[in-house]
């Protein structure tokens, strides 16, 4: 299974939306990350960001006691479409995420990526995350849901603050979106069970998953 890059799984072209300027988009479930943090600053956090190493998250989460580990999957979604069956997928898997060492992961922040898998190489994913998660762990996702079409790649999500988000991501050409149900998340995460899930002013599904 491929993940989705330029074209829709049923070979519909491609269209061109052009996209207004970044607009903040309001993340409560996000927040309430934010503030466990807080309150809970007597202990050390290990936090694992799928996106690119911005300098906002960075910022941010330099308040606290947190060890960042960035993956990067922005540089690695594609490898993953050349992926022919499920261990070359969770091989693939295993080599984008960086070591985890000793510290299991406390906080997991998908922002979008998760719309950018079909199911079998999200399972891969997302089993793969669990394994390096401490049990409690926290995982982050907006899904695609009452939009048809997403972008072809996924967003360049940074916090503005603890509850709020930009995308930084310019216009780009449109796909379909998978726009996967609280059904697919649970099969597609069997590890992990969903904490919270809250619709946001975008059309995305904010989830937070616990391990």
């Amino acid at each position: 299974m491929r993940p989705y890059l330029s074209r829709s799984p049923r070979g519909a072209a491609t269209a061109r939306v052009e996209i207004d300027a970044p607009a903040t988009i309001n993340a409560p479930l996000l927040g309430s990350l934010f503030r466990m943090l807080e309150e809970e600053q007597d202990r050390r956090w290990v936090v694992l960001d799928l996106g690119a190493a911005r300098p906002q998250t960075i910022k941010l989460l330099g308040r606290y006691r947190c060890r960042l580990d960035i993956a990067n999957l922005e540089e690695g979604i594609e490898t993953l479409a050349t992926a022919s069956d499920s261990t070359e997928t969770t091989d693939t898997v295993q080599s984008l995420l960086p070591s985890c060492g000793p510290e299991k992961t406390d906080i997991t922040f998908c922002w979008d990526f998760l719309n950018y898998f079909e199911r079998d190489a999200l399972t891969s994913l997302m089993a793969s995350i669990a394994a390096r998660s401490r049990p409690g762990a926290f995982v982050h996702a907006l899904i695609v849901y009452s939009e048809n079409l997403m972008n072809d790649q996924p967003g360049k999500f940074v916090p503005v603050d603890e509850g709020c988000l930009l995308n930084e991501a310019k216009s780009a050409p449109s796909i379909v979106a998978p726009r996967y149900s609280t059904e697919d998340m649970n099969l597609c995460l069997p590890e992990f069970s969903i904490e919270r899930a809250r619709l946001l002013s975008n059309g995305m599904q904010e989830y937070l998953f616990r391990r």
